[in-house]
């Protein structure tokens, strides 16, 4: 049910509260809301640890027809991953 309440997409994601069997949909579907609200770049922070929250995130946006492109965010470590978004 549709209550009226919208949460706001923002142009970043802590992925740190989902369980690691959530995070590909909870990745489609954050991908899915920041395109539709007109967003061209996102980052989605899943912390630096042994590298597999890194993998299931980027594996995410790999199979995901409205990335463009994805990379390391420079400054993180490895700790989060930039999306760019297509047109």
């Amino acid at each position: 049910m549709d209550d009226g309440h919208r949460i706001p997409i923002e142009d970043a994601l802590d992925l740190h509260t989902f369980q690691p069997r959530d995070i590909p949909s909870v990745v489609e579907e954050y991908v899915r809301a920041a395109h539709a609200a007109g967003l061209r770049e996102v980052r989605l922070i899943h912390g630096r640890g042994t590298g597999v929250q890194r993998g299931i995130v980027q594996a995410a946006l790999e199979r995901d027809p409205l990335v463009a492109a994805f990379h390391d965010a420079p400054e993180s470590h490895l700790g989060a991953t930039v999306a760019v978004l297509r047109q």
